[in-house]
């Protein structure tokens, strides 16, 4: 059996989550999120927590059952409290802005790089350097930053451009004479 869906996954004060033959949706205070799984997976509800079973026939339901846990596990932290991402921005004139639903980036180009944040999803700037993406939904949120980061990735040279805030860059030596 996966060891990681045998564990049960608790539901916190203000969570609430709703079973309907293969769909869960988990409501809490920073939104509500909604996941089909396969139906070879069983999912079950008791004394405030969510259990995973399966028949153990092959790897297929092993691997099924460990990664559907996870994301519901994932679910239920995002609308209990959120996930967040940090970018920061090095280089000489490289700044971003958030204007509502658009974030303005300047990267060095010669126009500024418009991108439209999603609907979940918030983008603040603390700082002209600085961008925070806060959503309930993990993937979603990493994949915002992910696409705000290929605009620019950092250089291994100078290490320049734009990196998550845990990042570290390897920087390569310079070519010598």
């Amino acid at each position: 059996m996966s060891r990681i869906a045998k564990n049960p996954i608790p539901i916190p004060k203000g969570v609430e989550a709703i079973l309907e033959d293969n769909r869960i949706t988990v409501k809490g205070g920073k939104g509500v999120l909604s996941m089909e799984f396969n139906p070879i997976i069983t999912v079950a509800m008791a004394d405030g927590q969510i259990t995973i079973s399966y028949e153990r026939i092959n790897k297929v339901q092993n691997i099924l059952a460990g990664t559907t846990r996870a994301n519901i596990a994932n679910m239920v932290s995002g609308v209990n409290s959120g996930y967040e991402r940090k970018l920061n921005m090095v280089g000489v004139g490289y700044r971003a802005q958030a204007k509502g639903n658009i974030v303005s980036l300047s990267l060095g180009y010669s126009h500024p790089v418009e991108f439209p944040v999603p609907e979940d999803i918030t983008v603040e700037t603390p700082t002209q350097t600085e961008i925070v993406i806060k959503g309930c939904d993990k993937q979603k949120v990493g994949q915002v930053a992910a696409n705000i980061r290929s605009y620019r990735p950092p250089e291994p040279y100078k290490g320049k451009g734009v990196r998550y805030s845990d990042e570290q860059i390897i920087k390569k030596e310079a070519k010598k004479k």
